[in-house]
């Protein structure tokens, strides 16, 4: 099939090369702006730029897709379909409708299920045990169009948002090409979306990493890793930020701690832990990063800083 391919980050990128190793005439690849990056501002390619170039796949990165110029340089591309991976863009309806296929986009969730632009920690925030990826016929709605294709995919207990993204982005680029294929064979049966059961997962900010101490440890754990790698969780400490890259919920016997503690409050400091009060259980931290310092484990942090119990870590600024 002549393909338009529309996606900008990491997690689009392996669609894309789907396509490509499946056979398919990716035409055009359209891309969010290249934007400055580092100290020396200088420009970076999206991922799904570079990869289009060692494919020698033409280039297009419209400012807004749905200027009346921008649309019709897509139809006259003529493509068969379009897919749509995190592009990152609200497509109108004349996009939508300008090829025979229409739009397939590919979603990180079991749809109608965690709709919006951050299902991947969402999922693990809400502790699912299990996620995956839905490819779907768009139409003008937020992630509501007609279902066509699912790939179910687990979430381990000790799962990241980073190690799920990973998961999904390749389950999503196997379920693709299926999808394509079974397009032009006829043979996919569309369903249509009920109402969500979850909240609309909304976009991340870096306010969502400040851990509320009052809270049950099993939802701090879960943040901890939802929020691996952006924005992460934090705590303030000695009037600096730590942030928080491993934890677990201390389910057995914590020994000699302090009785009804204040939640934040550190109950005990081992060799390579320490152990917090929550709102509801005792928190077990295992990796940490000292605000202008790099990511260690808590015992390297603690042979360096004189974390005592009886601290109270705050939520940081």
């Amino acid at each position: 099939m002549k393909v338009i391919f529309m996606g900008t980050p990491d997690f689009s990128v392996g669609t894309l090369e789907a396509l490509v190793e499946a056979g398919h005439e990716v035409c055009l690849a359209v891309t969010q702006p290249d934007k400055p990056k580092g100290r020396g501002k200088e420009m970076q390619f999206t991922p799904v730029k570079e990869a289009a170039m060692r494919h020698g796949i033409p280039v297009f990165q419209p400012q807004r897709v749905r200027t009346p110029q921008c649309v019709e340089y897509l139809k006259s591309v003529q493509a068969d379909v379009c897919v749509v991976v995190a592009f990152g863009q609200i497509l109108p309806k004349e996009i939508l409708k300008m090829t025979p296929y229409g739009c397939i986009n590919v979603h990180a969730s079991l749809l109608p299920k965690y709709r919006g632009a951050a299902p991947i920690q969402w999922a693990i925030l809400a502790g699912e045990q299990v996620t995956g990826v839905t490819t779907m016929q768009m139409d003008e709605g937020l992630d509501t169009g007609d279902m066509l294709l699912k790939a179910e995919v687990p979430i381990t207990p000790e799962e990241t948002a980073e190690t799920l993204h990973d998961k999904l982005a390749k389950a999503g680029a196997r379920l693709a090409a299926e999808t394509l294929k079974a397009l032009e064979a006829g043979t996919l049966c569309p369903v249509k979306q009920g109402e969500s059961p979850t909240p609309y997962a909304k976009m991340l900010d870096k306010e969502m990493g400040n851990i509320d101490w009052s809270r049950p440890a099993v939802q701090i754990e879960r943040l901890v890793r939802g929020l691996n790698s952006w924005p992460s969780a934090y705590t303030c400490w000695n009037k600096k930020v730590v942030k928080i890259w491993k934890a677990r919920v201390k389910s057995e016997e914590t020994g000699n701690t302090m009785e009804q503690a204040k939640p934040g409050t550190v109950l005990k400091v081992g060799k390579d832990f320490f152990l917090v009060q929550t709102g509801e259980g005792i928190l077990r931290v295992e990796e940490v990063q000292l605000q202008g310092k790099k990511r260690m484990d808590a015992g390297a942090f603690l042979r360096g800083n004189a974390l005592s119990a009886g601290t109270v870590l705050d939520g940081g600024d």
